[in-house]
């Protein structure tokens, strides 16, 4: 019987930048059911790193995390963990009211964005469609994220301290054995004082498994398309390009273009793959936006996006337990708020005073807490 302080139920991205953090002071495993780390949500996650565009406890969260991406620990990885993309924001000639309110919003946070005629946007975005966009804006705080290096330098950081990530072993059963945890999984029996759900779109069955209530989280259908781009274009100098309602999406991705229709629907966990409408709709929106003509996709997938009824991520003991911590509900940002994340969960299963960066954007953990859901 193997016994750990501490079991993490996902080795996704929240999983494992938990167990790099929690793994400096307690012993823990991570536990997965499929034969690959960050399997379904990391690994077809579009890799975008913004300071803004998302909720504002979600937007301290991502300046939280910047002074880890920006200055990770010595060894974490060996190359940069962002690339600045920068991102071209588009409307059409029916969305200019709607264009000139999101950038004087915009511009309340930042100087750096630069107001771009429809010929500046189209020299900097050589593959936009002449006569498609009617109002633009540059915003350079747009990053790629190394999605494979961070994983790894997670992954790493957790073995070395003594982390055990167990693949493979799905969890079949739990009951309580006095003060702890007995799971029996598809690779073997374990136990732990205190489990972590951090099963992403799964969240809620696991819960169900451990008789603790579910509070919600719902899976999101997302799709992406990889296409062509013209010869002489470099993709390495292409901005994002972002539709000015988010519509759509698009970005370099391996030396081809990737666009997503943004589409968000609900479904069941699984396996996700795409669905011929969403896969039509992205290519739809390449031809509608951009001088690109679809005759290929070179790769299509989807992936799932989890959330809470608020949209924040759920971070804390389920109420009245102190055996059953909840990480869950991070939509698409989990990648991005890994690390602030992974250290404020940490620091309250050890039941220590929260990062002291938290205190500093005036962030209250309450805003995360599953107590937050019950009736």
């Amino acid at each position: 019987m193997r016994k750990y302080d501490v079991v993490i139920i996902g080795g996704g991205i929240a999983g494992l930048s938990l167990a790099y953090f929690l793994s400096q002071h307690r012993s823990v495993a991570v536990v997965e059911r499929e034969d690959a780390l960050g399997y379904h949500s990391t690994g077809r996650s579009a890799a975008e790193f913004v300071l803004r565009h998302n909720a504002p406890e979600v937007c301290a969260l991502a300046r939280i995390a910047k002074n880890f991406f920006d200055r990770p620990p010595q060894g974490f990885t060996d190359v940069p963990l962002l690339k600045q993309r920068g991102g071209v924001v588009i409307a059409s000639a029916d969305k200019i009211e709607r264009f000139e309110a999101v950038l004087a919003e915009e511009r309340r946070f930042t100087r750096e964005i630069e107001r771009l005629t429809p010929e500046a946007a189209g020299s900097r975005v050589p593959i936009l469609k002449p006569g498609y966009v009617a109002a633009a804006y540059y915003d350079p705080n747009f990053w790629d994220i190394e999605v494979e290096n961070l994983l790894q330098g997670y992954i790493r950081g957790a073995r070395r301290n003594g982390s055990e990530i167990l693949e493979r072993h799905e969890i079949l059963s739990a009951e309580r054995d006095g003060a702890d945890w007995m799971l029996r999984t598809a690779g073997g029996e374990i136990s732990a004082k205190v489990v972590v759900n951090a099963a992403g779109a799964w969240a809620d069955p696991i819960a169900a498994l451990f008789g603790v209530d579910p509070i919600g989280i719902v899976p999101h259908r997302r799709t992406a398309i990889t296409v062509d781009l013209p010869v002489g274009v470099d993709a390495t100098t292409l901005p994002e390009i972002n539709e000015i309602d988010e519509d759509f999406y698009m970005k370099p991705e391996g030396g081809r273009l990737l666009a997503s229709p943004a589409d968000a629907t609900p479904c069941e966990p699984s396996d996700v793959q795409p669905e011929e409408i969403d896969i039509a709709w992205a290519a739809h929106y390449v031809e509608e936006a951009t001088t690109i003509s679809v005759r290929r996709i070179a790769k299509s997938w989807a992936g799932l996006r989890s959330f809470s009824a608020d949209k924040l991520p759920v971070v804390g003991f389920s109420p009245g337990r102190s055996d059953f911590f909840w990480l869950a509900g991070q939509g698409g940002y989990g990648i991005l708020t890994s690390p602030s994340l992974g250290q404020l969960a940490a620091s309250l299963l050890m039941d220590r005073p929260v990062p002291e960066s938290f205190r500093h954007e005036a962030l209250d953990p309450r805003s995360f807490s599953p107590a937050r859901f019950q009736k």
